[in-house]
């Protein structure tokens, strides 16, 4: 029986890789566009390792629409996308946020043309809890105002938010969306073929954790410890990447289905907030790792919490993560070894 086909751009990053494996064990057949901008080709190594085949690779930016007209000519029957290309560090945004404005809505605008020319009508965008901004009250659902945001990642996944619903609300609109809010994904897949690999200083803090325990950096610094929150540090919403994957699949299912409205909007979290002090205590005891760690200043652009509420996504999606939070972070240490070794 012939696979149904999802277009998987950035396949080859760290949750788009996850997601890859999690498709075709689902019995779809991905395809991957990837520019290696902030990726590896280890992961596609990874992937065929996991799956026992090698998944279509297609070597293009998806800012280029002769490069991406020319992939969907080739593929043919194409019945849906799952846009995670994007530039993702919210440290590295307030540096350069042309190229991130560039690059993250530019993409998706070049994207949606070609996906309407080619008749292509399903499409799950990567979103982010950046979009609430600061919070006012926690947790947040998804129909908690969203706020200016605290850096320019967060202003472009707004902004691409802004044009899906747009696009949905013309006249003549043939599109149906999933935007999937993510909180902070964590973890690697349990065979350590896959996880999460930062190029350069990790802008993330589980890598700095597991490079720290590894003996590759000398310290952690953790961003600011006066932030109002129990023990003054961040909390944030700690998702397992192998849960944030198998989201994707029963988005896409859903808009294949051709079930609920136009656009839709779920959280993907765990519904659960840890602060960063909480998470490094996590680590020590899932992997018996001692971290050396010290108070650094508080970062630009970092809200001071914020965690799903996933009723929502339970209840239409019928999606619940599993993984416990030591789960996860054991699961990035196996990694960590893995990529030691």
């Amino acid at each position: 029986m012939e696979r149904t086909k999802i277009l998987v751009t950035g396949g080859a990053g760290y949750i788009g890789s996850h997601a890859v494996v999690e498709l075709y064990e689902a019995g779809f057949q991905p395809v991957i566009i990837d520019n290696f901008s902030n990726s590896r080709e280890s992961a596609l190594r990874g992937i065929e390792e996991i799956l026992g085949v090698k998944v279509p690779l297609h070597r293009i930016d998806c800012n280029d629409a002769e490069a991406l007209r020319a992939v969907f000519a080739e593929e043919g029957s194409l019945h849906g996308v799952i846009h995670f290309a994007a530039s993702k560090a919210v440290g590295e945004s307030m540096q350069k946020p042309l190229e991130y404005y560039q690059n993250n809505v530019g993409s998706l605008l070049t994207l949606l043309q070609v996906m309407r020319e080619f008749g292509v009508e399903a499409l799950v965008f990567s979103s982010s809890c950046t979009v609430y901004g600061v919070p006012d009250a926690l947790p947040v659902t998804e129909q908690t105002p969203t706020k200016k945001a605290n850096s320019p990642y967060g202003a472009t996944k707004q902004m691409c938010e802004d044009i899906l619903r747009d696009v949905a609300n013309a006249p003549d609109n043939t599109l149906r969306t999933i935007l999937l809010r993510y909180f902070n994904p964590i973890g690697a897949h349990a065979s350590a073929k896959i996880g999460e690999l930062p190029l350069g200083v990790p802008q993330n803090l589980i890598p700095y954790v597991t490079q720290t325990a590894a003996g590759m950096r000398e310290q952690l610094t953790i961003n600011g410890n006066t932030y109002d929150t129990p023990d003054g540090t961040n909390i944030r919403d700690y998702v397992h990447v192998v849960d944030l994957a198998k989201a994707h699949v029963v988005a896409v299912q859903r808009l294949l289905d051709q079930k609920g409205e136009t656009v839709e909007t779920f959280n993907v979290g765990t519904g659960r907030g840890n602060s960063v002090l909480e998470v490094v205590q996590a680590f020590e005891r899932a992997t018996g790792q001692q971290l050396n760690y010290k108070i650094g200043p508080a970062r630009p652009g970092d809200v001071p919490a914020i965690y799903a509420d996933v009723t929502k996504s339970v209840e239409t999606l019928g999606f619940r993560t599993s993984a416990s939070l030591e789960e996860a972070l054991a699961s990035s240490w196996k990694w960590q070894l893995a990529l030691k070794g």
